[in-house]
């Protein structure tokens, strides 16, 4: 039996609480949230920069890996809390001068080992279930997304799939396409 290599929104949901725990709850918390609202591999999560960020026009630049569709995305209203709160603690760190939204504690780009490394911590800190690393995002993100009823090919841009292959995954195991399939007039007739 293969394990599950997504999270539930209700795990992101403990996982973004957990982050009170840490040494840097409003950095942990931006990053977790984003990574999952904007269905961000660990690179293009640490990858961001400042000007990425369009807080006034309600937008984020995403610069997508693997030859991905790099586009922007409108950023949520309850989004927006956390990345203020992240910034404002950030433009007390020495080095906030840095274009790196996601900086470490010695004011450098968070580096992907210190973001696997939290990632694991987070997932203990809000008893998941399994063994969490941050690509569980990305996927949470594209089964959210099918469960909302998004069609596959909006997934795929919004993930920046150059094949829509691997958009399928998402879609395909959604049972939420499934309800209505034996409709009112078979349930009459058994």
């Amino acid at each position: 039996m293969s394990t599950r290599k997504y999270l539930t929104t209700h795990e992101i949901t403990r996982l973004v609480a957990a982050c009170q725990y840490t040494r840097y709850p409003e950095r942990d918390a931006c990053l977790v949230y984003m990574s999952y609202i904007h269905g961000l591999r660990a690179s293009e999560a640490l990858s961001l920069r400042l000007s990425d960020l369009d807080l006034c026009g309600g937008e984020l630049y995403v610069h997508r890996l693997k030859n991905g569709f790099s586009v922007s995305h409108p950023l949520l209203v309850e989004e927006i809390p956390l990345i203020q709160s992240w910034l404002a603690v950030r433009e007390t760190w020495a080095s906030h001068t840095l274009d790196w939204l996601f900086l470490s504690e010695r004011g450098t780009a968070l580096s992907r080992q210190r973001f696997y490394q939290l990632f694991v911590r987070l997932g203990q800190l809000a008893r998941l279930p399994l063994a969490t690393h941050p690509h569980m995002l990305r996927h949470a993100c594209g089964y959210a997304l099918a469960d909302l009823g998004a069609d596959t090919r909006l997934i795929q841009d919004y993930l920046g799939h150059t094949n829509i292959r691997h958009t399928v995954r998402y879609t395909a195991s959604n049972p939420a396409r499934f309800r209505g399939v034996w409709g009112a007039e078979h349930r009459r007739s058994v």
